[in-house]
């Protein structure tokens, strides 16, 4: 059983999956709010290498990941990054990146590196399951757990061939558009997590839009996790005064899953 199928091997518990971007506000900040986050309820934690063409995140995330370049935020980094995290905390790391990135570093390369760094698995929003096979060779002889996405359009045979491929968990997008907060959840998400668990085994994570512990408990309730990115990249804006909203604002979201 990897790490991260280990999460959601708990009784009775929802996981609290939170996503920063590497580096945003500063390298000091992800090494700082990441073992926050361990130690105040969350069970994985997202890491977003920056990435000058986000074409699935929003302006919130689209900010952070060109702050973070602007920084000299490269993909070595970011590893170097998860190396001193994984020193640190005890919650599993994935990589959440475009294919871009990957494919120039080396898709053999990257995969021995992020094994050595102590990642558990890559989310990658622009690789489709159909075009996934190579990496899905390489990730398997590192260890990693490759973790395709769903949206509400896909295909009954998207489903099923993604059904067939996810390792640790199916990340399912809440709506159709970019990341962001959003005061609303879909009306027709609990339809679209029922259909996606007909067919697929995997537990099930939802994420894109969920702000508040209200949404958590909504979606903890039809999902296995719960991925919270946009809303704690506004507040890591803060900048030194950061850790105490960060801090009650996972406390706040871990006690919404709890209560399910």
């Amino acid at each position: 059983m990897s790490r991260i199928a280990s999460v959601f091997a708990k009784p009775n518990h929802t996981a609290f999956i939170p996503y920063i971007t590497v580096g945003y506000p500063s390298i000091e900040a992800t090494l700082k709010v990441v073992p926050l986050l361990a130690s105040n309820g969350c069970d994985l934690v997202e890491l977003g290498i920056p990435f000058s063409d986000p074409i699935a995140d929003g302006v919130t995330i689209q900010k952070s990941s060109f702050h973070a370049l602007q920084n000299g935020v490269t993909p070595k980094v970011c590893l170097e990054v998860a190396k001193k995290l994984n020193r640190k905390v005890k919650v599993p790391l994935v990589f959440m990146s475009y294919f871009n990135p990957i494919f120039n570093f080396g898709l053999e390369e990257f995969c021995e590196a992020c094994s050595r760094s102590g990642i558990d698995g890559l989310v990658i929003p622009d690789l489709p399951p159909e075009e996934g096979h190579d990496l899905e060779i390489v990730t398997q002889n590192f260890g990693l757990d490759l973790i395709y996405l769903l949206a509400p359009t896909s295909t009954e045979e998207r489903i099923q061939l993604v059904a067939e491929k996810s390792k640790g968990f199916i990340y399912l997008v809440s709506v159709t558009g970019v990341t962001g907060a959003r005061d609303n959840l879909p009306p027709d998400l609990e339809a679209f997590v029922t259909k996606v668990r007909r067919v697929a085994s995997q537990p099930l994570c939802v994420g894109f839009g969920i702000a508040t512990p209200q949404q958590a408990r909504q979606i903890g309730r039809i999902a296995d996790g719960v991925i919270v990115g946009s809303r704690i990249i506004q507040l890591m804006e803060s900048g030194d005064e950061l850790m105490r909203p960060i801090q009650d604002f996972a406390r706040e979201m871990r006690k919404a899953l709890y209560e399910l």
